[in-house]
């Protein structure tokens, strides 16, 4: 019995921890995807003309004040979303570090010496999670803080909306290409951290599971496609 009691508690505290670092990516991960509708829905606003789309970027910096600075809340938002994109990462590498070590380094080897072979999901999350955190470092230095101008001089001159128009124009096609390539990675990104946290929660059972994947992919459908239509319609000259 004294032997039982002992063990016990060494085995459930190892999958309290794990299973923390999955609550934990889960949690991180919805505050991270009801960000991202916020912002789609802001970007969305370029269909309505500069008035709307610039009025509701000013919205975003008065919002709060006089009671806070201004910025204030907007920058609480994006300080809230750095803490969460950290502790994001942090969980899925240590998770990562994990089941690598618990598989052992010939877990993705299969008989007679053929490739390593991994799973397409973890493939995407891990590159999509390196794509998109490049990207956020790449989209904050473009539009919050200026210091890159692209297919114009000067951001720090323009509207909100004008910088939008510029910095997707055909002759700046690369910029569209890697707006494309980051919002592919967040659309597959969340598609398939939709449905893990969903399982991670205890919400998924063999009689939900196929509504809770149609809903996985509804999201990621529908932030791949909102995303992508004002630049889309800037580059090919719907929106000027």
């Amino acid at each position: 019995m004294a032997t039982s009691t002992q063990t016990v508690p060494k085995k459930v505290g190892k999958l309290s921890t794990s299973v923390g670092l999955k609550i934990q990516m889960a949690v991180t991960g919805l505050f991270f995807v009801i960000f991202v509708l916020f912002h789609m829905y802001g970007n969305l606003k370029m269909f309505n003309g500069p008035e709307a789309y610039n009025g509701y970027a000013q919205f975003l910096r008065d919002v709060g004040y006089p009671i806070v600075p201004h910025e204030g809340v907007l920058w609480i938002l994006r300080v809230l979303l750095l803490v969460s994109v950290i502790l994001h990462a942090h969980a899925a590498i240590v998770l990562w570090r994990r089941g690598k070590v618990a598989r052992g380094p010939n877990a993705y080897k299969v008989k007679r010496g053929k490739k390593t072979v991994q799973t397409y999901s973890s493939r995407t999350m891990r590159w999509g999670g390196i794509i998109l955190l490049l990207f956020i470092v790449w989209h904050i230095l473009q539009f919050t803080t200026l210091s890159i101008s692209v297919g114009a001089d000067d951001y720090s001159a323009m509207t909100p909306y004008d910088r939008m128009i510029a910095g997707f124009q055909p002759d700046v096609w690369w910029g569209y290409a890697i707006y494309l390539v980051a919002i592919a990675a967040l659309a597959m990104h969340i598609r398939h951290g939709a449905w893990s946290a969903l399982q991670t929660l205890g919400w998924s059972n063999r009689y939900r599971e196929p509504v809770l994947n149609g809903i996985a992919i509804l999201i990621a459908a529908v932030i791949f496609i909102g995303f992508m239509a004002p630049p889309t319609a800037i580059l090919f000259g719907l929106i000027s």
